[in-house]
């Protein structure tokens, strides 16, 4: 542990990681109602992010009422709390506890495409995202991408969290180690569903409005001759089965992917996860900017929608 960590600025952080370490010894349901609670105080003071999440919501789902699209917003940050719990339980909870909650399907696809070559896994951010990776790699390790956090400590902790429960993770700036870690076996899972501008940005259609979207994938398994499969790791709370816990689900490999044209292959795998985030819309994670310069121009596409909005008209 670096002694800079111990540095005063520091201690709220470890203040806050002692209280995620003593949550993770409390009972699921104990830890998910903590969760909710947790949510519904970060929706009442985060509104900034919360009128983000209404916007983007309200893009993908324009068929929704006012009312209906409100009671997604606050059921998506209740969600987020239940993930911030989660994420701890992936990080410090014991492989007994974990096991007791996981309902893995279809992995089958994921073991007969690493025979046959190289795999890179679809993935998407969901709430659960921390904790089903620590289920996925009770199953088998595997490699995971991830953005660096702006908290040094937590950046520390994570990444060793990762390295050690997961397999490897990797940063998503070192496209290296990605090619590597794919030529040598590992799978690794790889998102590219948040705002990107960078080298390798195409304005494609998510839920119908173009957003600045990471050509990556396409990139990569050309590059490494890898078969892509999609994946999801959501929380399962009773309401369309009765069990309790993480479904951590892995599909079948994309037929004739990739092509020869960027734009057609991230335009397909856009509409897969929007297909997957219909089944669980208040897990996925709308408080980003998704749309922001969404042409690829200066235009702060959320100003212009709060506008509209204020003056009765959609764009």
């Amino acid at each position: 542990m670096p002694s800079k960590f111990f540095h005063p600025r520091y201690w709220p952080t470890w203040l806050g990681v002692g209280i995620l370490k003593l949550i993770v010894h409390l009972p699921w349901r104990w830890q998910m109602a903590l969760g909710k609670w947790l949510g519904v105080l970060i929706y009442h003071a985060a509104k900034t992010r919360r009128e983000i999440s209404h916007i983007n919501l309200e893009i993908a789902f324009p068929e929704l009422s006012k009312t209906e699209l409100e009671a997604l917003n606050r059921d998506h940050f209740i969600s987020m709390g239940q993930g911030l719990i989660e994420a701890a339980l992936g990080w410090w909870g014991s492989d007994e506890k974990i096991k007791k909650l996981a309902h893995v399907e279809d992995f089958h696809h994921l073991r007969e495409a690493l025979k046959d070559g190289n795999v890179i896994m679809l993935g998407a951010h969901f709430s659960s995202l921390e904790v089903g990776g620590r289920i996925m790699a009770l199953e088998m390790p595997l490699h995971v991408t991830y953005r660096p956090h702006q908290n040094a400590l937590i950046e520390h902790l994570v990444a060793v969290q990762r390295d050690t429960k997961y397999g490897k993770a990797i940063p998503k700036s070192n496209i290296r180690d990605m090619i590597k870690s794919i030529k040598n076996g590992a799978p690794v899972w790889y998102a590219t569903d948040q705002n990107y501008r960078g080298k390798g940005s195409l304005p494609v259609p998510f839920f119908g409005v173009d957003a600045p979207t990471n050509t990556g994938t396409a990139r990569l398994a050309k590059m490494t001759n890898a078969k892509v499969i999609p994946c999801i790791t959501v929380r399962l709370t009773g309401k369309k089965d009765d069990r309790q816990g993480y479904l951590i689900k892995t599909y079948p490999p994309l037929d004739n992917f990739p092509s020869d044209d960027a734009l057609r292959d991230t335009t397909r795998l856009n509409q897969i996860l929007e297909e997957l985030i219909k089944e669980y819309p208040d897990q996925y994670l709308w408080t980003h900017k998704r749309y922001k310069n969404y042409k690829t121009t200066n235009k702060d596409f959320y100003k212009e929608y709060a506008k509209s909005h204020q003056s009765g008209h959609k764009p």
